[in-house]
């Protein structure tokens, strides 16, 4: 399964558990091991974290600022998005969750988000039943 997710801001984190859920009900089975989320972009990333409490995401973007504030990258020479590479390579465009008895297998405070690092932009998010 393949959706589109529009960000609305430069850095933002933007929960897609509730897609990701609807892929694995639609495509497991009782062979299903695992749910691959995946994007195909250098300058966005998916993450599992906290992602209720907004406090939490504004953490994580306000601790890569700090990390890689932006300007100043051999990168900025074009788009001026050097730090949005260096931040997506930081937490990276896939993660696998474990699936049993059809459900993903996350924690009770984990959600799945896409995190944005040089919006606003469409960005296609790739989920994948193995």
């Amino acid at each position: 399964m393949e959706y589109t997710i529009k960000t609305s801001k430069r850095e933002e984190i933007v929960d897609i558990t509730t897609k990701v859920r609807e892929a694995v009900d639609k495509a497991s089975d009782e062979d299903s091991k695992a749910c691959l989320v995946f994007v195909p972009h250098t300058t966005c990333a998916i993450i599992i974290n906290e992602i209720s409490d907004e406090r939490v995401g504004k953490d994580l973007l306000n601790f890569l600022s700090n990390l890689t504030p932006k300007g100043g990258w051999l990168h900025d020479n074009g788009d001026g998005n050097g730090d949005a590479h260096v931040k997506s390579s930081i937490f990276g465009p896939e993660k696998i969750i474990p699936i049993q008895n059809g459900l993903l297998q996350l924690g009770k405070w984990q959600s799945i988000a896409l995190a944005e690092f040089d919006g606003p932009r469409e960005r296609r998010v790739i989920v994948k039943i193995i």
